[in-house]
């Protein structure tokens, strides 16, 4: 399970009436971070947690955040200076991060009816992206901190600003994320004030098939897994589907190659990954995955073996078009060298997940310009609001 459904899965096994719980949310971000805004972090007041919102460092105090949060009953935005040593001998570590953080804490009903985990949750009900849009800072205005928009892939929304004008205004801006797929941060003015707010794009889990039940399939299905994938693996041969062997799988299926079409359900985030080392096989699925929107078709195999299938599509009739070439990735996999099973497991999985975040997989040291996307506007920094400062 990916960290949302780990974050969903914890609190749903607490017992509420004994353990009071609170959330912490990074909302916003100028500069670096472990992090990137929507990480989230559940915690209980007896210390335990889920989730992260750095690599290690904030945690600490966004537990006793969190203490304070609960005793006061209301949602709190904490800002972490991380951006010169003596702003990080305050929270008594070394962070190196040369960022500020913004995050939002919120103490979760004892009742078990939190809005905050509720939308989460609803989310998780998809394969397709939803947006959840957080108020973390108002200004002169009568909206509530924590109050949340959501919109889900269906078109249902839930709303709980309480504020007409502004979820007019909100809808507007999440409807165009739920089709760019892109978090942003946004400030709504209106004639009462001003209200921050984190529209987050949440992504769904990439779901995997693999087609081929041969040894080498394994490690992917263990690297897939561990990043919170869900994987299927296909077979038409029965024999070749062990549930011992494929333990981290979340299915598999036995399926006629000629049925591959009708048989898998297709989202914009589903990939398929061709290593059955069976030719006719791995053609007769590529020719079924054609006739669907897949956006990603991994061939396992040297390039003459994809060739040697074009000339037979060719010969059917099957011209493979630019959109086709683009989504077909022979050989599969990242160049890294790889030569034992895991090796090529692991440049798969990592090809898959570039193709994802639209990255070019090169070396970081080498990149031009920043790891992660800064906001278009320079001087973002010049107006930043600091609300705390531990």
């Amino acid at each position: 399970m990916n960290e949302f459904e780990r974050i969903v899965d914890a609190y749903e096994k607490i017992d509420l009436t004994a353990k009071r719980t609170a959330l912490a949310t990074v909302v916003k971000l100028y500069g670096s971070s472990y992090r990137r805004p929507g990480a989230r972090m559940l915690m209980t007041e007896d210390g335990h947690w889920w989730g992260a919102i750095s690599g290690g460092c904030l945690e600490g105090d966004a537990l006793r955040k969190a203490r304070k949060a609960i005793l006061d009953g209301k949602p709190t935005l904490v800002t972490y200076d991380t951006m010169n040593d003596d702003s990080a001998m305050n929270l008594g570590v070394g962070l190196g991060c040369n960022g500020i953080i913004d995050v939002l804490i919120e103490p979760l009903a004892s009742d078990g009816s939190a809005d905050a985990i509720t939308m989460l949750k609803a989310t998780q009900n998809f394969k397709e992206s939803a947006v959840i849009a957080t108020v973390f800072a108002t200004q002169g205005i009568d909206v509530v901190v924590g109050s949340r928009f959501l919109l889900l892939p269906n078109g249902k929304i839930e709303d709980n600003l309480q504020n007409a004008e502004l979820s007019r205004l909100v809808e507007t801006d999440v409807r165009n994320i739920l089709d760019t797929r892109q978090s942003e941060n946004r400030t709504y003015t209106l004639a009462q004030g001003e209200v921050e707010m984190f529209l987050e794009a949440v992504q769904p889990s990439i779901q995997l098939y693999v087609f081929g039940g041969g040894y080498d399939a394994v490690p992917v299905t263990v690297f897939a897994k561990n990043l919170g994938w869900k994987v299927t693996v296909a077979d038409d041969c029965p024999a070749h589907l062990s549930p011992k062997r494929f333990a981290s799988a979340e299915a598999t299926m036995c399926i006629p190659r000629d049925q591959v079409a009708a048989k898998v359900p297709i989202t914009n985030y589903t990939v398929a990954v061709l290593m059955s080392h069976n030719y006719k096989f791995d053609l007769a699925v590529l020719k079924q995955l054609l006739q669907t929107d897949i956006q990603y078709i991994g061939l396992l195999g040297p390039k003459k073996r994809f060739r040697k299938m074009q000339d037979e599509l060719a010969d059917e009739g099957i011209t493979l078009t630019d959109k086709d070439l683009a989504r077909i990735y022979s050989p599969i996999g990242l160049d890294l060298g790889a030569e034992t099973p895991e090796e090529i497991a692991l440049s798969i999985v990592a090809e898959i997940q570039a193709h994802f975040r639209q990255k070019s997989a090169g070396f970081l040291k080498t990149k031009q310009g920043y790891i992660h996307d800064r906001p278009a506007d320079v001087n973002e920094f010049d107006n930043y609001r600091v609300c705390e400062i531990p």
